[in-house]
């Protein structure tokens, strides 16, 4: 019921920046809330931010400072400004979208396609 499609993904020199966006589309009523995750080689999966359909955000200890993540509602995208990369801000960055669905107000997660970003040293 919703595709999400990631873009921005580069290889950048640390202490560069990287803009990540994410678009929903599909059949859908509302999105809550979207986020951005990412998994680095040998690392689980983490939440790196989040951000509620009302402009509510919270982010990974790791990122605080650094990234800012933020939501157009009018054209279902989110976006993730990536600031002072460091090397081990490299990982897959996957784009993660709560939705209600279906009139009985079914809810789902749904999962973009992830985007690399590399941080050279």
């Amino acid at each position: 019921q919703v595709q999400l499609v990631e873009s921005g993904g580069a290889l950048v020199q640390a202490g560069g920046s990287l803009r990540l966006s994410c678009a929903a589309s599909g059949s859908f009523f509302s999105i809550d809330v979207m986020g951005w995750y990412r998994q680095a080689p040998g690392k689980q999966r983490e939440l790196v931010a989040a951000i509620t359909s009302g402009g509510s955000t919270n982010y990974a200890d790791s990122v605080k400072g650094r990234f800012t993540i933020s939501r157009d509602n009018a054209k279902n995208t989110v976006y993730l400004q990536m600031n002072s990369l460091k090397p081990e801000d490299t990982a897959v960055y996957s784009c993660n979208a709560q939705a209600v669905y279906s009139t009985l107000y079914v809810k789902g997660n749904f999962w973009g396609q992830g985007t690399q970003v590399t941080v050279s040293s």
